[in-house]
């Protein structure tokens, strides 16, 4: 037996959480999400099931068997299949009046028109060199991008328009520079850095393998990825575009903060005296990492 859809019986329960004005709000308000893989699947599921209707979605890969163990949209009967394609197939046995606008590869060279509308974008792909243009591009448009660390640990940002951009923040070096031509060595330093800023700001050292994320940053295996961590971030950005979508309060900021659910704890940035002080040992570990001296 099939029951017609119906949007305002599919939000019925949200109320309480919000009010009937602030659901439409969340159906009505544009967000744009690039990357549906373990983060980005999590966070639109979530979006798409909070009431969201208005989605502008990037994607270009396919979903394979490495990608069942923590991405919301991966199954066995997807793998070969587009990670766009799939998503929405999925989204629209969720809302079927839901149409979201839809890029792939080409998204990176049309943010122009994409931030146009979209002044709401969570940055759920690990491409640092689109990541560099995105980040430029929501300044100029006044856009406030909803990002994660690559860490161990579930993690948040928040960069609005005026905050500095993580390349700026985690002193990449490369804002004077054209992202798309950075040679490999430079991409390859610019990850070290954010890799540094987690070690130094989290406790994600307790919960990795060092040996491990060394080889990762040099490029010599892939990101370890586990999905309570993939699956609970992706929630965590999902939380903080409706927050922006509602005009609500929020105590995450451009340097975001860190959940440690192993010890229920949230970290945030240490403060500069302390974070000054351990710098010397995370460099020192890092240098053993990549191998230098």
């Amino acid at each position: 037996m099939s029951t017609a859809f119906d949007y305002a019986t599919m939000v019925s329960r949200n109320l309480g959480f919000v009010s009937a004005e602030e659901q439409e709000k969340i159906r009505t308000t544009p967000v744009f999400v690039c990357g549906l893989g373990g983060m980005g699947g999590a966070c639109v599921q979530t979006l798409a099931r909070a009431g969201a209707e208005r989605l502008g979605l990037a994607e270009f890969d396919r979903f394979d068997v490495s990608n069942l163990n923590r991405q919301v949209f991966a199954f066995v009967s997807t793998v070969g299949e587009g990670k766009l394609e799939s998503t929405l197939a999925r989204l629209a046995d969720v809302n079927p009046g839901l149409a979201p606008q839809t890029w792939r590869a080409e998204w990176v060279t049309r943010l122009d028109e994409i931030l146009a509308t979209y002044k709401i974008v969570v940055n759920a792909m690990d491409d640092l060199v689109a990541g560099l243009v995105l980040y430029r591009k929501a300044r100029e448009h006044g856009a406030t991008v909803i990002d994660a660390y690559t860490s161990p640990l579930p993690s948040v940002t928040r960069v609005g328009p005026r905050d500095p951009r993580p390349e700026e923040r985690l002193g990449f070096g490369t804002s004077a520079l054209d992202p798309r031509a950075l040679p490999p060595e430079v991409v390859d330093r610019c990850k070290a850095r954010e890799m540094e800023y987690v070690m130094l700001h989290s406790s994600s050292v307790r919960y990795v393998d060092l040996a491990i994320a060394g080889e990762v940053v040099a490029g010599r295996r892939s990101r370890p990825s586990f999905a309570p961590m993939v699956i609970t971030t992706g929630n965590l950005m999902a939380f903080e575009a409706l927050s922006l979508v509602l005009g609500r309060a929020s105590g995450t900021d451009c340097r975001g903060w860190f959940l440690d659910p192993w010890r229920g704890r949230i970290e945030r940035p240490r403060p500069a005296p302390v974070a000054w002080l351990l710098g010397f040992w995370v460099r020192r570990e890092m240098r053993r990492l990549l191998g230098g001296s």
